[in-house]
């Protein structure tokens, strides 16, 4: 590779930011996904004994949506200073 070709750190966060906010976008949808689960069978896992199971499966999705928000963040500050200077004009 070149090293015009090189990607630099910048080019490495932008990458990373980006996949991070389409795991961001899934992990939204399955937490909408599990809560309307949730609630067309909430009476009937309450009666067999295993609502804590989902309960579970709904509250550790929520939190790695939050977590993922948050490295979005804060690799999107860590992009904003690894910008490169803007040029002089001539």
């Amino acid at each position: 590779m070149s090293d015009q070709n090189a990607r630099t750190p910048l080019d490495h966060v932008n990458a990373t930011v980006t996949q991070l906010k389409e795991m961001h976008h899934y992990a939204k949808n399955n937490v909408e996904l599990l809560t309307t689960q949730w609630l067309l069978f909430d009476g009937e896992l309450k009666k067999l004994g295993k609502a804590a199971v989902v309960e579970d499966l709904m509250t550790r999705q929520g939190e790695f949506y939050d977590a993922v928000e948050a490295a979005i963040k804060e690799l999107e500050e860590l992009a904003v200073t690894l910008q490169p200077p803007p040029e002089e004009p001539a």
